[in-house]
């Protein structure tokens, strides 16, 4: 008896003991749960969170504020349900794509005007997504004023700039009399000055045209090594200059031809190679290739040239990017063809990339999807 006694003794103060710890354990797990909705709370982004049965389990103060509703009217409804409906109707359309893992720019027009950038993510071991909203409308609205008035200020200067060509094309021509050698290489100076300016003018237009959704594309049939050959040929002064050897090689047979707008492909080709000829000391190399497959044609430029420190190559295709080492040897140039040539290309459907190493070359690809015509 007594044994039993002393048995029924330790088995309370057991059964004592784990009632303790459950009651530390909730605690701990009440006041983890508390600091998890004090931080979902005071997040300055959206939330939302789809349970394991793509129903809304949670959305936080903010992001009821940018979806112009109430957690009371969504909460436990299946998202499929709340996706006929604008806002949720948008969104929804970016998760389609990308049911993992994404991050893309939504506009909506309810419950007001306004973008954000929206990322989900899946949580596998939950089941789990959690939908995160950004208002990014301040940073677009500070684009398009910043692009309104680069677009403003080109306007404005591309005349001035134009009249002062032709009128110092004219002196150099000898419309106005006979000029001495040391008029001459004053204002052949100012002239080559005066270039750069009306190439940074059309740079600033080209990139506003681009960011208002203006850069507009007349596709036709085209032959892409008849594109690259006239660019050559644009550049061959440049090249003797330089000594540059250039080789464009390009198979036997046929190309299938290409449904470009030929103007805009000729800028990303001029804005390539031009960089490759810059970029290169003289007497350097710079090869053209042009290869296709059934569904492509790939265009590759290589060179010998002083080539892209590795820290600064994911800034490339950025707006006024230059190098640190092209800005040391004073190299000119606006830092906008690159950004340009990629937004051309990808308007084609096409990609863009490159490889590079400081002091030893680089090279740059992009492709064209060959298209039934």
């Amino acid at each position: 008896m007594e044994d039993y006694l002393k048995e029924l003794t330790e088995t309370r103060k057991a059964l004592l003991n784990m009632l303790e710890d459950f009651e530390e354990a909730r605690k701990i797990a009440e006041e983890e749960k508390e600091k998890t909705r004090a931080i979902v709370v005071s997040l300055t982004d959206g939330l939302i969170v789809l349970d394991k049965g793509e129903r809304v389990s949670l959305i936080n103060p903010q992001g009821e504020s940018l979806l112009g509703i109430k957690i009371k009217d969504i909460e436990g409804k299946s998202w499929k349900e709340l996706t006929e409906k604008s806002p949720f109707k948008e969104i929804n359309q970016l998760i389609l794509k990308n049911k993992n893992l994404f991050r893309e720019e939504v506009s909506l027009e309810e419950p007001k005007e306004e973008v954000l950038e929206a990322t989900t993510v899946f949580l596998a071991s939950r089941k789990e997504r959690i939908i995160i909203l950004h208002d990014i409308s301040r940073e677009k609205l500070i684009d398009r004023m910043k692009t309104e008035f680069l677009s403003l200020v080109a306007h404005q200067l591309r005349s001035p700039v134009s009249a002062t060509k032709w009128t110092l094309r004219m002196l150099l021509d000898g419309d106005f009399g006979k000029i001495t050698k040391k008029q001459r290489e004053f204002i052949g100076k100012t002239y080559q000055v005066n270039e750069r300016m009306i190439n940074l003018i059309n740079d600033l237009l080209n990139v506003t045209r681009i960011e208002e959704g203006r850069y507009l594309y007349k596709p036709t049939p085209e032959q892409l090594e008849d594109l690259v050959e006239s660019v050559i040929k644009s550049l061959e002064e440049e090249i003797k200059k330089k000594k540059i050897k250039l080789e464009f090689k390009k198979p036997k047979e046929k190309f299938p031809p290409v449904k470009v707008d030929s103007e805009k492909i000729k800028l990303v080709i001029d804005n390539l190679l031009t960089n490759a000829i810059k970029y290169t000391p003289s007497e350097g190399e710079v090869t053209i290739n042009l290869n296709f497959g059934k569904k492509e044609i790939e265009f590759s430029i290589k060179d010998t040239g002083i080539g892209i420190p590795k820290d600064q190559q994911e800034k490339v295709f950025s707006k006024f990017f230059r190098g640190a080492n092209v800005m040391r040897m004073g190299i000119g140039g606006t830092g906008l063809g690159l950004f340009i040539t990629k937004n051309i290309v990808e308007a084609h459907k096409g990609r863009i990339w490159f490889e590079s190493k400081k002091e030893k070359g680089t090279t740059f690809h992009f492709t064209l999807p060959i298209e039934k015509l």
